[in-house]
């Protein structure tokens, strides 16, 4: 919109806030008598004016503090104090400069085609979940350095595996090769969802050789 040649503008007055900070975010969610603002599985203990956020099945806590931030996730967790929150860009710097991960990827990432999860990591191994949303259509490719097992748990999948198509059923799996070069489709109604497991010497996502690509990636 800051980029468009057709808009007009006219003037109002109302209240306005881009919820750039936590604190931000704070200020524009209902409160509890002490002050806080809460989300996910969250227990408070002489806490007060402090907005807490837990996503997924874990259980946060917090005693005794005053005016703080505390975000937790799957992949990474933040605590810091209202007036500070806006410092959250320049730790995400600090976390690229270190080179982890979380400054970047998270747990679940979004794709064109649906989304992954990582479920497990290790030493010559990764294992995902991946979801592929109906007509969906993984990037033709191949791996130098892992191979792959897909174990499918809903809906059918439509495998290229080198010269050949293979469909996939619910509860069935299919071994592909290092240096295979294959392909996941979803033909199907329904999202597909199945397991990946990656064994190998390297599992990170630099390791895909794109040879086509609906999406132009």
């Amino acid at each position: 919109m800051e980029r468009t040649q057709r808009a007009g503008v006219l003037p109002v007055s109302f209240p306005w806030s881009n919820v750039g900070t936590w604190d931000a975010v704070w200020q524009v969610l209902p409160r509890d008598e002490s002050g806080n603002a809460v989300r996910g599985r969250v227990e408070l203990l002489e806490t007060r004016n402090s907005l807490v956020h837990s996503e997924g099945e874990g259980l946060t806590t917090v005693v005794g503090l005053e005016d703080v931030v505390v975000v937790a996730t799957a992949d990474a967790v933040l605590v810091t104090s209202k007036a500070k929150s806006g410092w959250v860009k320049d730790l995400v710097g600090l976390l690229r400069a270190k080179a982890h991960p979380e400054a970047d990827a998270h747990r679940r990432m979004y794709r064109p085609w649906g989304w992954y999860q990582r479920i497990d990591i290790g030493e010559r191994f990764q294992v995902k979940r991946i979801m592929v949303t109906p007509g969906g259509r993984l990037s033709l490719q191949k791996h130098f350095h892992r191979a792959e097992h897909w174990v499918v748990v809903r809906g059918t999948a439509e495998v290229t595996l080198d010269d050949r198509i293979v469909l996939v059923h619910e509860n069935e799996a299919v071994y592909l090769p290092i240096g295979s070069m294959h392909r996941l489709t979803n033909p199907g109604k329904i999202p597909l969802e199945l397991i990946e497991v990656q064994v190998g010497s390297y599992t990170g996502e630099d390791d895909i050789i794109r040879v086509e690509d609906i999406y132009g990636r």
